[in-house]
């Protein structure tokens, strides 16, 4: 009963992952099951403290189409679907593969909101 909401909402945010400079997916976060607020419930439920500056994620975001998968585990379906990548059949991320997430909002009279990018490079192992 307590993860029970009157007004069922979302936040619209639109993602864009990009895999070595080509978007791969487009995962909306509309599509999440449980509200930020459902998720902070159930996570406190049980006595968890929740302070002033802490961070809790909501976990991989996907949705129902394939463009719309946020794991690369799921876009490409195990590594059983290749994802072609520059003209490259592509499974699983390889050494110098750059990823790049970002996301937007809408904001007021059409405008979107932008809130930056994450970018990460995966590095040989040593």
């Amino acid at each position: 009963p307590y993860l029970r909401e009157k007004n069922l909402w979302g936040l619209d945010l639109s993602l864009e992952i990009s895999w070595n400079g080509q978007v791969v997916s487009r995962p909306p976060y509309r599509e999440m099951y449980w509200s930020p607020a459902q998720m902070l419930a159930h996570m406190t439920v049980n006595g968890a403290s929740s302070r002033t500056g802490d961070l809790f994620a909501s976990g991989t975001v996907s949705g129902p189409e394939k463009d719309q998968r946020g794991a690369f585990i799921e876009l490409t379906w195990g590594g059983t679907d290749p994802v072609t990548v520059n003209g490259e059949p592509r499974t699983f991320l390889e050494d110098g593969d750059e990823v790049v997430i970002s996301a937007t909002a809408p904001g007021p009279s059409g405008t979107r909101i932008g809130f930056g990018e994450v970018s990460g490079r995966i590095l040989p192992a040593r």
